[in-house]
């Protein structure tokens, strides 16, 4: 599927832009600046699946009827249409829906959604609401049960653990099934496949003539610590970087550092602070699209 929609980008990524400083004369600073303008870099997204995920939502351990609530809505969303037309609005020509959270309120009857809103195209905001794919399907779903929907935004790595804690009810938040994350919730039903991919300046012509996962990875097992990689904290990418035996993946040598979010780590490449980045597939196409059309 083709993104035709330039999504919007998290205002720390966008702080994160490092900034031209002029100096010398007028006539120095001119060419100068117009060196800087040549020299700006964009980033592409090298088309190879590195994994093989699944996404679902992750359901308090507790709240078994919940679960089986989940299991029918995944079930009848994909059956009567509901994610197509969803997906339309990230994936196609469709518009993107906004999605309002209530207060959190003890003494009414809610459905608290735990997410980690810096993940376009599936959880992200403008503004006051929030947009993507999982938000869209968190509002189609509390309405089908009748509750009032809150959504929590917090860090990626605090989602599972919120749930497990009896914070929230479910979380959303483009959730690869794994091993180590049941300790905390129950997953549903996988609702979307994805997989990671990687993305390098778009001059970078090293990975040209790879055709699999295979040929990928051989080249980033023989980069040594001299070269950096980053990652989203807590994703897949940060398993498939510094290595996880659930998975099978072998750490790189690599230098790898972990970022909030895709933007920063994107933006972090096109800095010149990094060599290469891996996040999920989805993500990647959204984020280098909006950051190319900003150089």
């Amino acid at each position: 599927m083709k993104l035709k929609n330039l999504l919007a980008i998290s205002m720390s990524a966008v702080l994160a832009m490092t900034a031209l400083t002029a100096c010398g004369s007028k006539d120095d600073s001119s060419e100068a600046a117009s060196e800087s303008t040549s020299s700006k870099k964009t980033a592409k997204v090298i088309e190879i699946d590195l994994t093989d995920e699944q996404y679902a939502f992750g359901v308090d351990k507790d709240q078994p009827e919940l679960l089986t609530q989940v299991n029918d809505f995944v079930k009848s969303m994909n059956e009567d249409g509901t994610f197509e037309e969803i997906c339309n609005h990230y994936f196609g020509d469709g518009e993107p829906v906004a999605v309002e959270s209530a207060t959190l309120d003890a003494n009414k009857d809610q459905l608290v959604v735990a997410t980690n809103a810096a993940f376009e195209p599936f959880e992200y905001t403008k503004g006051e609401n929030y947009y993507g794919v999982d938000m869209e399907i968190a509002k189609a779903l509390a309405d089908k049960l009748g509750k009032e929907l809150v959504i929590q935004n917090m860090d990626f790595d605090a989602v599972c653990l919120s749930v497990g804690q009896h914070k929230c009810d479910i979380a959303m938040a483009g959730l690869t099934i794994k091993p180590d994350r049941e300790e905390y919730v129950s997953f549903s039903d996988s609702y979307y496949k994805a997989s990671q991919k990687l993305i390098v300046t778009s001059d970078n012509t090293e990975f040209d003539d790879c055709k699999t996962a295979d040929d990928v990875n051989k080249i980033l097992q023989a980069k040594g610590s001299d070269m950096k990689i980053g990652f989203q904290t807590g994703t897949t990418g940060q398993f498939y970087c510094e290595g996880d035996a659930d998975w099978g993946f072998t750490k790189l040598a690599m230098t790898s550092t972990g970022y909030k979010n895709g933007s920063l780590a994107v933006q972090d490449l096109l800095n010149g602070n990094l060599n290469y980045v891996i996040i999920d597939a989805a993500p990647a196409a959204s984020i280098t699209a909006a950051l190319n059309a900003m150089q």
